[in-house]
């Protein structure tokens, strides 16, 4: 499947994440395009159930600069 940066930029229609993520903030996404996004990688990600795959989306989300809603 393609890299969680690449479908959450789609998600939040960028078309780069943020140079200076932990400054500027260039997008947001739903919890709803985050559970989708972890729906599609879950099986290429070492995670134990879909709360820490979450989280490891979540994470890969706010190093680009963008925030999660929700």
């Amino acid at each position: 499947s393609p890299p969680a940066a690449a479908l959450l930029k789609k998600a939040a229609g960028l078309a780069k994440g943020s140079g200076v993520p932990n400054k500027d903030k260039v997008g947001k996404v739903s919890v709803n395009q985050l559970d989708e996004i972890v729906k599609m990688k879950s099986a290429d990600l070492n995670a134990r159930d879909d709360e820490h795959a979450r989280r490891m989306i979540a994470g890969t989300a706010r190093s680009m600069g963008i925030t999660v809603e929700g």
